[in-house]
């Protein structure tokens, strides 16, 4: 086994979910990562924590949303057992990144309400959400198999208490401010208030990488337009050219260059879909590609995402209200060029370089 595999284990166990002996883990991961399943349930059993396995696979997914009517109920023998559950790893990892691209949107998005409890009880918990780097995961990123596994494994391994250090600069400057103003080229100028809410270190306890600050914008104060420039890869479609605006928090108008009806089932999930639920500022400079996976590619130096749908509780004040949503859609704007972030009027990213950088 590669020895890369043990190491990327041994941060989802010890550094991402804490395992402890006893904890009633989860594991969810597709038969493509078993050589890093394998390796997680060594240290599982090591640390003597009780262990479900689950298979993760797409084509199981996509033959029941095909055959059902999108009359779903919430699964209550699956939230049973995440009641029952104190951790959750989830592994992803692709043979055909496509598998789900003949699902209809509307089909996903009535499976996402009736999942909505699930979802909840699980964001509850210890959990780490994580990549396996399988060769249907590197074709669509456009690399050779061993180029990504490098590209994966040097995401994944940084020293992340050096990267919450550079990461915390930014988290003070949030916390300490009230209002974020994001520009970029001529079609994306969009403020929005923080005001009272909490900007997080994201120091890969949840996402493995991770390497980027958050918080929730004020749910009725974000205005303006914003291109996201960079596609994003959804249900096994490519959802390019995306602008959206915003008026009072909502979402009133919006366009995609490819695959926009993959938009409308997103906004017509519920109420909530059509409203900011996360600003995310990635800060990992290690990934240096673009490549479909939002879990990588949110993390980024040199861009922000905006996520409609449901907001994260831990970083939303006493004060303000959370946005609730079956969806969580992330979305990103490159900022390498023509771009600034603005907290309180002051520029605190220029082009993609920070003021606490060489280089601004």
């Amino acid at each position: 086994m590669d020895p890369r595999i043990r190491e990327h284990a041994q941060t989802i166990v010890d550094h991402s979910t804490s395992v402890e002996a006893g904890d009633n883990v989860v594991v969810s991961a597709p038969s493509v990562a078993e050589d890093l399943v394998t390796a997680v349930h060594e240290l599982l059993g090591d640390r003597g924590a009780n262990v479900v396995a689950m298979d993760a696979n797409p084509r199981f997914t996509r033959a029941f949303l095909r055959a059902g009517d999108d009359d779903y109920e919430t699964p209550e023998h699956v939230l049973a057992l995440y009641e029952e559950t104190d951790v959750i790893i989830r592994v992803r990892g692709e043979t055909n990144a496509t598998e789900q691209s003949d699902v209809p949107p509307e089909t996903n998005a009535a499976y996402k309400r009736a999942y909505k409890p699930v979802q909840g009880e699980m964001l509850s918990k210890r959990w780490c959400l994580t990549q396996y780097p399988a060769k249907g995961s590197a074709q669509l990123a456009g690399m050779s198999t061993e180029a990504y596994e490098n590209f994966v494994y040097d995401a994944v391994t940084l020293d992340w208490d050096a990267q919450g250090e550079l990461q915390q600069q930014l988290v003070d400057i949030l916390n300490d401010g009230d209002e974020v103003r994001i520009k970029s080229g001529d079609e994306t100028d969009v403020t929005m208030s923080i005001a009272g809410n909490t900007a997080i270190n994201d120091t890969a306890e949840h996402n493995l990488p991770g390497g980027e600050v958050f918080t929730a914008p004020v749910k009725e104060s974000v205005n303006g337009e914003v291109y996201f420039d960079l596609p994003l890869y959804r249900q096994g479609r490519e959802v390019s050219g995306v602008r959206v605006r915003f008026e009072d928090g909502e979402v009133v108008d919006y366009s995609a260059e490819g695959n926009e009806e993959v938009l409308d089932g997103v906004f017509d999930t519920d109420e909530g879909a059509r409203y900011l639920g996360e600003l995310g500022i990635g800060m990992n400079r290690s990934i240096d590609q673009f490549t479909y996976n939002m879990l990588f590619d949110e993390k980024m130096g040199d861009t922000v995402h905006m996520a409609v749908g449901s907001a994260y509780p831990e970083t939303v004040g006493a004060d303000n209200e959370l946005n609730e949503s079956a969806e969580h859609v992330d979305m990103i704007v490159d900022m390498s060029e023509d771009s600034v972030i603005e907290v309180d009027g002051e520029v605190v990213q220029r082009d993609g370089t920070f003021v606490f950088e060489d280089g601004f």
